[in-house]
């Protein structure tokens, strides 16, 4: 690829029943979070776990960014009870769990985003609190679904950066407001990760790969929506496409 070409960002869909039939699906905030929050060219890649297929799509790829999506990693990837609602997507599962340890090795650049975020931490050998808000302590991290979407969407808690993160090298701060979409969130974080950022009650909201050859950063918000018009998200964008453009 020449340097005068785009960023091609890989996009793992979701696998949904639609009708009768299966579809393999991505949200329009997440496309657009790429076309528009990167100047970047969005490649969807089917919820596929095909070892081939998934070395093809990542020699295509400068960069990969794994989406929320309202399904949940399978808790047998991280040796945990059976749901109580159970609303997974194995054939996801299937691609992104074995793809994160592919684009590493590769040193393709990975942005994960809530699913993504959890994603990151299932394969690198984390685990996960199924339901949030019943742990003592701890908030409610769910929005409310009575609500307008803009304001499900809108600022819910502080995240606090730890003093070497690199959303602190990025935004001069050492705290910022975000969403809050989830109720599925960090238990044990994964040994090769650290810790970014943290909510209120403790819950960890952002972290990256323990290793300075490698960019491997997620959020559990969604840094996604609006992105243009908010600084903060922008700027996670902006470190994600300086890292695919140096890798490039």
């Amino acid at each position: 690829m020449s340097d005068n070409k785009p960023l091609v960002i890989g996009l793992v869909a979701d696998c949904k029943m639609m009708g009768l039939h299966p579809f393999h699906a991505i949200g329009d905030k997440y496309i657009r979070s790429i076309s528009e929050g990167m100047n970047a060219i969005p490649l969807l890649i089917p919820a596929m776990g095909e070892p081939h297929l998934l070395e093809s799509y990542l020699s295509m790829i400068d960069g990969l960014l794994l989406t929320g999506s309202p399904s949940n990693i399978e808790p047998h990837h991280y040796n945990g009870e059976p749901a109580e609602e159970p609303k997974h997507d194995p054939a996801r599962d299937s691609a992104t769990l074995p793809l994160i340890k592919m684009a590493i090795e590769a040193d393709v650049p990975v942005l994960g985003i809530c699913r993504g975020f959890q994603e990151i931490n299932v394969a690198l050998g984390g685990t996960l609190h199924q339901r949030v808000q019943e742990l003592p302590g701890m908030m409610d991290h769910r929005e409310d679904p009575e609500q307008p979407v803009d304001v499900q969407y809108g600022p819910a808690h502080a995240v606090h950066f730890e003093a070497d993160s690199v959303l602190a090298r990025i935004t001069g701060n050492s705290e910022a407001q975000v969403n809050s979409v989830h109720q599925q969130g960090i238990k044990e974080l994964a040994p090769a990760l650290a810790v970014e950022a943290k909510a209120p009650d403790g819950l960890t909201e952002a972290f990256r790969l323990d290793r300075d050859d490698r960019f491997v950063f997620a959020v559990q918000w969604h840094p996604e929506w609006k992105v243009t018009s908010n600084p903060f998200y922008l700027s996670i964008f902006t470190a994600f496409k300086e890292a695919c453009d140096a890798r490039k």
